[in-house]
């Protein structure tokens, strides 16, 4: 069977790490216009490198949970393509081996100037030169609001190949991904949902399945393996 996962904020929290969303409009005690737009970068580097510094080092000291380590069996046992909103490497470290980061990964870092990438220290700053060009305009490899998210052609073949589409622990407020049910759906799939309670896009699934990521995801695996 083929299957689709698209992975959200709610399955690195259980591991920890907050959500991207916060019902008083904040992310990590910032407003998400200071420290995720290019605007804000070019605007405020320090700020903005201070903060993903942080980021960085809290998701380094986080663990995998139950849920990352049962889609590493799913892989085992089905044709999977797993897409992440993440920028955590959890995946990575429960052994899942292909992730696609549509939201680019905290390890990488891309020059504003040239677009070269390579390998993030664990601190950044605003002094940072870029290795190829010399540029001092080295940021994080993330994907921030009003740009392009990463390897789109690959999830929309995905999504049209797939027999089954999961999201786990999204919220449905985040274009293109929260779009990916209806793709799916329209190409055929079942599409289902896992997530403390209903998405914004819940409508776009025919099943849901309510509950902790770390409960669900691995009793959910271990059903489709008979």
């Amino acid at each position: 069977m083929r299957i689709a996962v698209l992975t959200g904020a709610g399955i690195s929290a259980e591991s920890g790490l907050d959500t991207f969303r916060a019902t008083d409009g904040l992310w990590e005690r910032h407003r998400i216009e200071d420290v995720a737009t290019p605007q804000a970068f070019a605007r405020d580097p320090a700020l903005v490198h201070a903060f993903y510094n942080a980021r960085r080092a809290r998701a380094a000291a986080a663990q995998p949970n139950p849920a990352h380590h049962a889609l590493v069996d799913l892989a085992r046992r089905h044709d999977l393509t797993l897409i992440t909103q993440n920028v955590d490497d959890l995946h990575e470290r429960a052994s899942q081996p292909d992730v696609i980061h549509m939201h680019g990964r905290l390890s990488r870092a891309l020059c504003a100037d040239c677009g070269h990438r390579w390998n993030a220290p664990a601190v950044m700053s605003a002094d940072d030169a870029c290795p190829r060009c010399t540029a001092h305009a080295a940021r994080p490899g993330i994907v921030w609001f009003g740009e392009m998210p990463y390897h789109m052609e690959r999830i929309w073949d995905a999504l049209e190949r797939a027999d089954l589409f999961a999201a786990i622990g999204t919220s449905g407020n985040v274009y293109p991904a929260a779009g990916f049910a209806q793709h799916a759906g329209r190409a055929g799939a079942e599409c289902i949902e896992l997530n403390l309670e209903d998405s914004a896009n819940a409508r776009d699934f025919d099943r849901r399945i309510q509950g902790p990521a770390s409960v669900t995801v691995p009793e959910w695996v271990a059903s489709l393996s008979g």
